[in-house]
């Protein structure tokens, strides 16, 4: 037992299994004798992931439909060099087809949260991408290909869009969990 989280739903412990599954998930990461940096990382990922399942289990969230799951565990084998890659360092750490299945959908369901929460309340404005065009693409493209013609704001607006929405959704996750940090029961019951 590594540590347990509770934000007002339920607590949920979090053990060494959890942490080196976590760690198995994550191409190029090694798996025998994992440095305590990379156990704390994980640690800290775990429960901000149990942060945001508790508070979306206060709401009806969309359950990921079987072959959801299934394409995102395709595309989470993809990260790594080969599929028999991908199960051997499953079965090195014990992790079933069914506790993959279950860590997928429990990450579906974040996704599916944070969909819900930011993403469809995010606005960005027309000044908003000028702004950034001017103050950010432009000199970023100079910088990178000197002597190249930037392309007009027009050509590159629906790009900008997408980042500038992407990194909001990203701050709002970010304040989001600073928030849960601070009001949920967090106890490291041993240190990794």
């Amino acid at each position: 037992m590594v540590a347990t989280v509770n934000a007002g739903v339920r607590t949920d412990l979090i053990t060494y299994s959890d942490l080196v599954w976590q760690l198995a998930l994550q191409p190029h990461t090694l798996l025998d004798n994992p440095s305590s940096e990379d156990l704390n990382r994980a640690l800290r990922l775990l429960i901000d992931q149990r942060l945001i399942l508790q508070e979306a289990e206060k709401i009806p969230t969309i359950v990921p439909t079987p072959k959801e799951v299934s394409d995102a565990v395709t595309e989470l084998s993809r990260n790594f060099t080969s599929f028999p890659e991908f199960q051997q360092r499953l079965q090195r750490v014990g992790l079933t087809s069914e506790k993959l299945n279950e860590i997928v959908e429990q990450r579906l369901k974040m996704e599916k949260y944070l969909d819900f929460r930011f993403r469809n309340f995010v606005v960005i404005s027309q000044k908003e991408i000028a702004d950034y065009y001017r103050d950010v693409y432009t000199p970023r493209v100079q910088a990178r290909l000197p002597g190249r013609i930037v392309p007009p704001l027009e050509q590159v607006r629906d790009e900008i869009e997408k980042t500038l929405m992407e990194a909001k959704i990203a701050s709002d996750t970010y304040t989001f969990l600073d928030n849960a940090r601070e009001r949920a029961e967090i106890v490291t019951l041993n240190p990794v």
